[in-house]
C-alpha cells in the first residue's frame, strides 16, 4: 500500500525488446519493484547493461512496457495497456551528456522549457533558477564557456525550472573528471534538497550513489535486489551479490563458534545477530566472512603479520592489498604516513563491528 507521500511507485515492471538478430526478445527489467517518497532522491546503482537506464525511459514515456505499473503520484502512466504520453507525465530529464543548445545562452537554455509562459515572466523564473544553482553571473555565457560542472547545474536548472513532480538524470557525471564527480554530487543533492525535489538517478558509481541518493536500489539482470539506504546496503547486504558489490572486500572462511562467534584466519569475531539468526548458522558450521578495507587496522605491536602485496596512494590513505599466511589476500585502508614497501610485512589486526557473512 502507497502512502500519501508515494510520487514514484513501480509494480512488477517487465520491459523486453527485439534480440538483435531479429529472431526473439531479450528482457531488459524483470519483475523490478520500487517506491520513491515525496522529496527524496533515489538511485539504481549497477554495471553496464543491468537495464537501470530502461528503467529511466520508462518513467519517462519513452519506453513501452511489457507488463507491470507505473505511477506518479496516484496516476497510472504505464502499464500493459496504459501509456500516457512524455509531455503529459510531469518529468524532467537530465541526459548523460547534458544536451545543451550551444546555439542559445545560459539564460535562454533554462528558458526553453518554459515556453507556454509570457516572454517576461520566463526570463524572470529562468533567472530564478539560475541563482538557485548560483550561476547567476553566467546567464549571457554560452554552453562551450562554462566548465563541466557549470554545464551539469544549467542541465539541471533547466530540467528544474518547469518544475515537475520528478527529476530523473542518466549517469548525470559521467562525463567529469572523476576527482570532480563526488563533489558536484553533493552539490546537486544540496540543491535537490533545498528544493524539495524528488529525484532518481541511475550510475555505475557506488561513490556517486553514496554522495547523494537516500536510497538506492542495486539492480542486477534487470531486478532490484536490494531497495536500501546506503548504511543498511553497506552492513547489511541482502545477498552475496550486494555484499560484494558495495564496497571493496573479498570472502574469507570462517567457523562458527559457541557463544555467536565466528572464528578466520585473523581471530574471532562476534556474530551479527542479523546475520547469525537470519540463515540459522550453527556452531561448526562453514561460513563466508566478508572483509572490507575498513575492517583491518594496521597496528605494528600487533602479533598477526601480512605481507604487502600492492598498495594504492589515496591521499589520506594508502589501500594496501595484504597477503595473509594462508596465501589469502585482503584489503586494508592505511593511513599515508605509514608508506609500506612491497613485500615488507606490518602488523594488523581486526575492527570489524558489522560482521556480514553468507552460508559458505
Amino acid at each position: 500500500m502507497n502512502s500519501a507521500n508515494t510520487l514514484l511507485s513501480i509494480h512488477n515492471l517487465e520491459i523486453d525488446y527485439p534480440s538483435r538478430d531479429g529472431l526473439g526478445r531479450v528482457t531488459a527489467v524483470k519483475g523490478l519493484n520500487l517506491i520513491l517518497e515525496q522529496g527524496e532522491i533515489g538511485c539504481l546503482l549497477g554495471s553496464s547493461g543491468c537495464g537501470k537506464s530502461t528503467v529511466l525511459r520508462a518513467i519517462c514515456g519513452f519506453e513501452p512496457i511489457k507488463s507491470g505499473k507505473i505511477y506518479l503520484r496516484d496516476n497510472l502512466v504505464s502499464s500493459e495497456t496504459v501509456h500516457i504520453p512524455p509531455n503529459q507525465r510531469r518529468v524532467g530529464m537530465v541526459f548523460q551528456d547534458f544536451a545543451l543548445f550551444p546555439h542559445l545562452n545560459v539564460l535562454e537554455n533554462i528558458a526553453f522549457g518554459l515556453q507556454h509562459l509570457p516572454s517576461q515572466q520566463r526570463t524572470s523564473l529562468a533567472m530564478e533558477w539560475l541563482k538557485r544553482v548560483s550561476l547567476a553571473d553566467k546567464a549571457d555565457s554560452y554552453p562551450h564557456e562554462l566548465s563541466g560542472g557549470q554545464q551539469q547545474r544549467v542541465a539541471l536548472a533547466r530540467a528544474m525550472a518547469p518544475e515537475p513532480d520528478l527529476i530523473l538524470l542518466d549517469e548525470p557525471f559521467s562525463s567529469l573528471d572523476i576527482e570532480l564527480r563526488e563533489r558536484l554530487a553533493s552539490d546537486m543533492r544540496e540543491i535537490l534538497k533545498a528544493n524539495n525535489i524528488t529525484a532518481l538517478l541511475v550510475t555505475h558509481d557506488q561513490y556517486e550513489a553514496f554522495a547523494i541518493a537516500d536510497k538506492i536500489g542495486v539492480m542486477t539482470e534487470g531486478k532490484v535486489v536490494q531497495w536500501d539506504v546506503p548504511y543498511e546496503l553497506y552492513h547489511k547486504p541482502a545477498n552475496r551479490y550486494v555484499a560484494d558489490f558495495i564496497g571493496r572486500g573479498i570472502f574469507i572462511k570462517g567457523i562458527v563458534q559457541p557463544g555467536n562467534k565466528v572464528k578466520i584466519e585473523l581471530g574471532e569475531l562476534e556474530l551479527d545477530h542479523h546475520h547469525g539468526a537470519e540463515i540459522g548458522q550453527k556452531v561448526g558450521q562453514e561460513v563466508d566472512v566478508l572483509l572490507r578495507a575498513d575492517d583491518i587496522q594496521h597496528d605494528d605491536n600487533s602479533p598477526m603479520q601480512a605481507e604487502v602485496v600492492r598498495k594504492t596512494f589515496r591521499g589520506a590513505d594508502f589501500l594496501y592489498t595484504l597477503r595473509l599466511a594462508s596465501g589469502i589476500e585482503i584489503f586494508a585502508f592505511v593511513p599515508s604516513h605509514h608508506d609500506h614497501a612491497i613485500g615488507e610485512k606490518i602488523g594488523i589486526h581486526l575492527v570489524a563491528d558489522h560482521v556480514v557473512t553468507f552460508n559458505a
